[in-house]
């Protein structure tokens, strides 16, 4: 069983993007009642924006024009704000991308970007693969993971002639920590990077899953648009989505776009040019990404099943959100901060001193690690285990609640039953 990373086993995909992706690959269909008469008219319509009316085909390196039209209509709609399709690149690893574009340097010259502890744990590889310094800058548990601007500007002081720090990486709601941004905090952060003049690089792909009471999402865009002309005329702004966000989670066709704002136009043409030198999204992705940000509206045949089953999907998600973290504050040596959005809860784990000992002297792990070793060898269960913290030396769980019910049920019972053995085995050690 597994709960550390994203996974819709079990949980019933969305309709309409499978229909109208299933048209397209079998254009036969286009004439056949099988599917409603909404799913066929999308297809046709996609289908003419293919080269050779074929999802076979290639694409431009930046992606359909049709696509990042969609795209730049949604931002429009979401944000109040304008939003061009030139200003969209569509890619199968939008944040490598533009990451490999900042690389560059060695040594005090080594490009730089903040990046959030904890933080998404395929960011640091990516980094590392392009030659890019990962700078931390520590998210405050005990405020439900906040942005702080004095840790901001620790990280910024604490590597200063180390690298050359060129942005900062931000993700709204965290990953994984399931913490979401308020209009105050974004705004600080738009500050800070306008003072600092560091391009800001902004995740927001679980935009869609806020569940927390009285919160929403609002977008960095949207709210640097909305302060002084002086910095929504300079800051660099770069936001990315994808497919893997928790109503569609289609992670599995490859496919995510990023919208550039403020970015000098022959920068601009590097990022196309770097698009060349990858392969393009799939285009099955980057269909179904036009068919996220457009989907089914009220009076389209296939409009209820797919209210149903998005509901259905934020409904499970808050609730399995809710449960867990009841139970994983029950248990003795966990506490974990609410989640206000996205699929993640990241507890905090007391390891005891003597099992961190033998976890760094007898298996030369991690202790966090060790400890998700043996909930994997005696219960079963995957789990992803959090970044060390050096600084105050804790321990945390990575648990993706995008799960069935039952499925969650199984692996809360499992890692309770783990969690109590493990504690009342340190406890007898002890006596």
């Amino acid at each position: 069983v597994s709960c550390g990373d994203p996974q819709r086993a079990g949980m019933r995909p969305i309709s309409f993007v499978r229909q109208v992706i299933a048209v397209c690959l079998c254009p036969e269909l286009l004439t056949e009642e099988i599917f409603p008469l909404d799913v066929r008219i999308r297809a046709q319509k996609l289908l003419e924006a293919c080269d050779g009316q074929s999802v076979g085909s290639y694409t431009a390196s930046s992606g359909l024009p049709h696509v990042r039209q969609t795209i730049a209509e949604f931002i429009m709609k979401r944000d109040g704000v304008p939003a061009y399709a030139e200003n969209i690149f569509i890619s199968s690893g939008a944040q490598r991308v533009f990451i490999k574009l900042l690389s560059g340097g060695e040594g005090q010259h080594q490009t730089g970007v903040l990046v959030p502890q904890p933080c998404p744990h395929t960011l640091l590889p990516v980094l590392d693969e392009a030659g890019v310094m990962a700078v931390p800058y520590r998210l405050i548990e005990e405020k439900n993971w906040a942005v702080d601007k004095s840790e901001l500007h620790q990280a910024l002081t604490t590597y200063r002639g180390r690298c050359e720090l060129r942005a900062i990486y931000i993700s709204n709601p965290g990953i994984p920590t399931g913490h979401l941004q308020d209009r105050k905090s974004i705004e600080e952060v738009i500050e800070f990077a306008a003072a600092e003049r560091l391009m800001l690089l902004v995740d927001e792909v679980y935009q869609d899953s806020i569940y927390a009471p009285n919160r929403e999402f609002i977008s960095y865009k949207k709210v640097l648009f909305e302060m002084e002309k002086h910095l929504r005329d300079s800051v660099e702004l770069v936001s990315f989505h994808s497919l893997s966000c928790a109503f569609v989670a289609e992670c599995g066709l490859r496919a995510g776009y990023m919208e550039v704002v403020n970015i000098d136009s022959r920068v601009m043409h590097y990022v196309d040019t770097l698009l060349c030198t990858d392969i393009n999204a799939p285009v099955t992705g980057q269909l179904a990404l036009d068919l996220m940000l457009n989907p089914p509206k009220l009076g389209d045949p296939s409009y209820n099943t797919f209210a149903q089953e998005t509901l259905l999907t934020q409904a499970t998600l808050a609730r399995n959100a809710q449960r867990a973290l009841k139970l994983l504050n029950d248990l003795p040596g966990i506490s974990c901060q609410p989640a206000k959005g996205g699929i993640y809860l990241y507890p905090h784990l007391d390891l005891p001193p003597e099992f961190r000992r033998q976890a760094k002297v007898r298996k030369g792990l991690e202790p966090v690690v060790f400890y998700c070793q043996m909930l994997l060898q005696e219960e079963g269960l995957i789990t992803g285990p959090g970044q060390h913290d050096e600084r105050t030396g804790s321990h945390h769980l990575r648990l993706c609640v995008l799960v069935p019910p039952d499925a969650l049920d199984e692996v809360l019972y499992r890692l309770s039953t783990f969690h109590l053995r493990f504690v009342d085995s340190d406890v007898k050690s002890r006596k």
